[in-house]
């Protein structure tokens, strides 16, 4: 079977959205390893919406040099979206029709890599809480972002996950890995 994966650089507080704004002085070589390691294990892309028209805008004019646009130009994506509209611009781009759960569970079945949720904190947590997340991981980048969206609320119910790997960078980043624990 198939894992889904979500990998997301994160703040000490919490933040998770706009990582542009806050995370590039303390990006490594480390964690471009492992950006490398993720790239080479993963075969489709799940999205939501803001993350695909973001990503739409910008990756596919991005320099051919660039590792990441050499892996997610080219890769199997399928967005999730209610409002967006077949046929998708971004090449091997497709909406997914009907539930995501049902969707991903169908997916996890099929030969392939892994399948990953790039950005995207809605899909994540959907997933995550769905318990159909395999493995979520958190980038953490020394510093407080102060505000933004961050993958928690206060409402969300208690769920318990097992750490599977940490490490930290050269630039006292800590990657994080953390799996559901089976109940």
């Amino acid at each position: 079977m198939r894992k889904v994966t979500a990998g997301l650089f994160h703040s000490v507080d919490g933040v998770v959205s706009d990582p542009n704004l806050w995370q590039f002085d303390s990006f490594d070589e480390d964690l471009g390893k492992g950006m490398t390691t993720f790239m080479g294990r993963t075969d489709t892309v799940l999205l939501g919406r803001v993350s695909y028209q973001e990503w739409a805008g910008y990756w596919p004019n991005a320099s051919a040099d660039d590792a990441f646009a050499g892996f997610i130009n080219p890769v199997e994506k399928f967005v999730v979206s209610n409002s967006l509209t077949e046929p998708l611009e971004w090449q091997n781009s497709q909406l997914i029709e009907g539930s995501l759960e049902e969707f991903v569970a169908g997916l996890k079945q099929r030969d392939g890599g892994e399948i990953a949720v790039c950005g995207s904190i809605s899909v994540v947590r959907q997933l995550l809480f769905a318990g159909l997340l395999d493995s979520l991981t958190l980038m953490t980048h020394p510093v407080v972002a102060g505000r933004g969206r961050r993958l928690f609320e206060t409402d969300d119910p208690v769920t318990r996950l097992s750490l599977q790997d940490q490490y930290k960078t050269s630039k006292g980043n800590v990657v994080s890995t953390y799996g559901l624990l089976a109940e």
